[in-house]
């Protein structure tokens, strides 16, 4: 492993800014961990995701559902830009697992994608359940990309199978540079090598393999 992030989100109004800091502190004294960064549509949202850039974050993290915001609010469009500009990637909860609530679904993050077309978007779980819309905002824009959070494990198959018919998307994409690995550690219901078996049982071949669990990864940090 050369790199791991350490991603935290906000659930209300002036936490995010202190979690930049925790986030910063933590990535500054710990080998390995990827400078991360999250925000809230709150006032001075602007200037500490613009003070995290400049303190070198590298990732961004938002959590749609806990966090209970619509992506599409007018005082996150210049945030949005901003990480554009930038080509930050910013890992999206966007889809309704684990229960359906706030502004989830591939529209909200679409209309996002759609004002600020070069934003390096990240779906978190390949955005399952909804799997459809969000392979194919991966599909439709540059740099949107899906990461393999507990997709495929025994847990997500037993509720949210994957289904068969997007199994040559999933490989193209991968090839694509547009799947990443994804854990959720340590705060899953399996053991961390069962998402690796999970992947490796799919049967894509090694080159996905590679590109899914190495390559594509260590691109988009660079």
């Amino acid at each position: 492993m050369t790199a791991f992030p350490a991603l935290a989100y906000a659930h209300k109004p002036g936490m995010a800014a202190d979690l930049n800091a925790w986030t910063l502190g933590f990535a500054g004294r710990t080998p390995g961990c990827l400078p991360s960064a999250t925000f809230y549509p709150e006032p001075g949202a602007p200037a500490y995701v613009r003070q995290a850039l400049d303190q070198g974050a590298k990732i961004f993290k938002v959590h749609l559902q806990v966090g209970d915001f619509d992506p599409r609010l007018p005082e996150l469009d210049g945030i949005w830009g901003l990480l554009a500009e930038a080509g930050v990637p910013v890992v999206v909860h966007a889809s309704s697992v684990p229960v359906p609530g706030g502004y989830v679904g591939a529209e909200p993050i679409g209309e996002v994608l759609r004002a600020h077309p070069r934003l390096r978007v990240i779906i978190a779980h390949l955005g399952m359940p909804e799997y459809d819309p969000f392979f194919a905002l991966a599909e439709r824009y540059e740099r949107v990309a899906l990461d393999t959070t507990m997709a495929f494990t025994d847990f997500a198959e037993l509720g949210m199978p994957f289904p068969a018919r997007l199994r040559p998307a999933l490989r193209e994409l991968g090839l694509a540079g547009k799947v990443v690995l994804g854990s959720d550690f340590p705060t899953i219901p399996h053991p961390y090598a069962h998402q690796l078996h999970a992947l490796d049982r799919l049967g894509l071949g090694d080159d996905w393999l590679r590109a899914v669990c190495w390559d594509n990864g260590l691109t988009m940090i660079r």
